[in-house]
């Protein structure tokens, strides 16, 4: 499933890309955020809370909340459901508070 409207947002989708999830190739269109190019790739836990340590999937996705802070190309903390997806983007689950470098 891709998600096809955002309240925010508008997807003007574009060209099939690549990017990475944990290593993974991935395919997504140039123009979706990278939460929804996740979720169209069928991964639904983007973060684990830092005090409980479970699952967080998407959960605003307006930039609101802290629920779908990933690593994206090493810089920790970005909210990937506003974040347009690149080519070659890759993505990880952030470990704990993500400090910066």
């Amino acid at each position: 499933m891709r998600l096809e409207e955002h309240p925010i947002l508008k997807f003007e989708r574009g060209p099939q890309i690549e990017f990475y999830f944990e290593g993974k190739a991935m395919k997504a269109y140039l123009g979706e955020t990278i939460a929804a190019a996740l979720h169209a790739n069928d991964v639904k836990i983007l973060s684990h809370s830092a005090k409980t340590h479970s699952p967080r999937g998407l959960y605003c996705a307006i930039g609101n909340c802290s629920s779908c802070l990933m690593t994206v190309n090493g810089i920790p903390n970005v909210r990937v459901c506003v974040e347009l997806i690149e080519a070659g983007d890759d993505v990880r689950i952030q470990k704990g508070k993500g400090d910066l470098l």
